[in-house]
């Protein structure tokens, strides 16, 4: 199992823009609300625009966004 990087609130909206296929729905101060539709169904997730996130507030997002914290670690190799 691969361990999770420190990233940015930017660099994590980057890789699942260019990578997963979200796209930015809307913000309101520092949080930036990203959405996909897939098979007829609305997939969403919240990614707060930090210096750094913490491993526990990335996995939330990952686990709102329908990706294991596995495939974002590939798809960062992918870069």
């Amino acid at each position: 199992m691969s361990r999770l990087p420190r990233l940015s609130g930017e660099e994590v909206v980057k890789v699942l823009t260019s990578k997963f296929g979200f796209k930015v729905s809307r913000q309101r101060g520092s949080h930036v609300v990203l959405v996909k539709y897939e098979n007829g169904r609305k997939i969403g997730t919240v990614v707060p625009l930090h210096k750094e996130l913490k491993p526990g507030t990335l996995l939330g997002v990952l686990h709102l966004a329908g990706i294991s914290k596995d495939e974002f670690v590939g798809a960062l190799k992918d870069l």
